[in-house]
């Protein structure tokens, strides 16, 4: 979506400083808020784009004084309200409301390091027919989604060369909205750093992005 959350940056935030030897988590409670998201995802109540879409979805301000797992329990916060999985009163004072429906964890201990290496598949193996092929010249849509999307804003208009298609994949954008996974192909394309930031990129630099065919036009 257009704001604050769009994945591809935007100008202004100043230099990027990379933490040299970065741990996974800084805190204790970073490794709690990452293990309580993946939790309550195995109800399956709501997909992982969905929950990307809810984290973009804070307000501006709120988006730049949380740190990231802050994003992350607010967002997850918002779903559990929504679902009726929790009441306010209960995110407020830190306990289940007297008489509250205990239910039983979708996610066991034992099942924990299979899901962490497994991840959450997305590849989908059905019929789709692909729009694009290998070097095939493509143009990013100009779109300006009001939800959630994969396409980054700096690539929108711009005209690219199809690398490699990946296969048949879940499309983010209505898979977020609970409009369905509509699979379709998922293309690496090649840009050149110049049709992206003119002529001030070096004329031998190319950034490649995963886009799936309903970001793509013939070119």
């Amino acid at each position: 979506m257009n704001g604050v959350h769009d994945l591809g940056g935007m100008h202004g935030m100043g230099p990027i400083a990379p933490e040299r030897d970065e741990p996974v988590f800084h805190t204790a409670w970073e490794g709690r808020a990452f293990g309580l998201t993946r939790a309550m995802g195995g109800l399956g109540l709501w997909s992982l784009d969905a929950s990307r879409f809810q984290r973009e979805r804070i307000a501006p301000a709120d988006y730049f004084r949380l740190n990231y797992y802050e994003r992350w329990i607010a967002a997850l916060e918002a779903l559990m309200l929504e679902h009726g999985l929790v009441t306010r009163a209960e995110i407020d004072h830190g306990r289940a409301d007297p008489g509250a429906t205990l239910r039983r964890p979708a996610l066991t201990a034992d099942q924990v390091p299979a899901l962490i290496a497994r991840g959450v598949p997305t590849r989908r193996d059905v019929a789709a027919t692909a729009r694009f092929g290998v070097g095939q010249r493509v143009h990013a849509r100009n779109i300006n989604p009001v939800a959630h999307t994969r396409l980054p804003r700096y690539v929108r208009g711009k005209t690219g060369t199809v690398d490699r298609d990946h296969g048949v994949f879940v499309f983010p954008d209505t898979n977020a909205m609970r409009q369905g996974e509509k699979p379709q192909h998922l293309y690496s394309v090649r840009f050149a750093a110049r049709e992206l930031w003119g002529d001030e990129a070096g004329r031998r630099d190319f950034v490649f992005l995963d886009l799936w065919d309903d970001y793509l036009g013939p070119a």
